[in-house]
């Protein structure tokens, strides 16, 4: 059996897949290959690629919507390769989830380090990208993976897609610290000079949903000028605010 990263390209322009996917071969992955959304779901279905490079505009649905779609229980990593340049789309894009978004036209070598990028930062997912099944318990907090839904005392607490997967990230390794680098390339696939104050509102807007106060004991320490943590279970520490 080949040991070889499996890429997904779905693009619906023949050229630039072709191109894409030979890319991806002569760079020693394997290339899956589907011109359209509902094609490329089947595939990424049966096939559970390692990367996904994402076309936008596809011929049956919008590419936003399939990634959307494969946010809902995965963290495989997605690339979007895009001829839409506005710093809204690509905003749009990030916030639902993709680790990095490219334009057209794409140089060959910088597109080949991003995938290379992507798949060093994401090796936290777990088996064929999928979210890790059952629950993370810490006192009255509750993840649970399958259903994507966060409950502290029993009452849910509405995520973002951004949010749920900054949350889940961290409970994976729950009881370490994980650098603000860790969680932006893990969550976002890259990282420029917005990508550490993108993170710090995410945050903040979790602490608030959380019920987090400074001086309390909460769920997600933050250490200062390092990156965040998430208590294990019955490990609830002192905020250091």
């Amino acid at each position: 059996m080949s040991n070889k990263y499996k890429i997904l390209v779905i693009e619906d322009e023949k050229n630039i897949n072709n191109l894409v996917s030979a890319l991806m071969e002569a760079n020693g992955y394997k290339a899956l290959s589907a011109k359209t959304a509902a094609d490329g779901k089947i595939i990424y279905d049966t096939h559970r690629p390692d990367l996904i490079i994402l076309d936008l505009g596809l011929p049956d649905t919008d590419g936003m919507c399939l990634l959307r779609e494969i946010r809902k229980n995965s963290f495989t990593p997605i690339i979007v390769l895009s001829a839409r340049t506005e710093e809204a789309e690509k905003v749009k894009a990030l916030d639902l989830g993709a680790n990095d978004y490219v334009t057209k036209p794409f140089g060959s070598a910088e597109l080949v380090a991003r995938v290379r990028t992507v798949l060093r930062s994401t090796r936290h997912s777990s088996d064929n990208g999928l979210l890790p099944g059952g629950k993370f318990k810490s006192d009255g907090l509750v993840i649970d993976y399958d259903a994507r839904r966060v409950f502290i005392d029993e009452a849910e607490i509405k995520l973002t897609q951004t949010e749920y997967n900054i949350i889940a990230l961290l409970s994976e390794h729950s009881g370490k610290v994980l650098t603000y680098s860790f969680i932006i390339k893990a969550i976002w696939g890259y990282n420029d000079l917005g990508s550490t104050k993108r993170l710090q509102v995410n945050m903040a807007n979790i602490r608030k949903k959380f019920g987090a106060k400074p001086g309390k004991k909460n769920y997600i320490v933050n250490e200062l000028g390092v990156g965040y943590r998430m208590c294990e279970q019955n490990d609830r520490g002192n905020e250091n605010d």
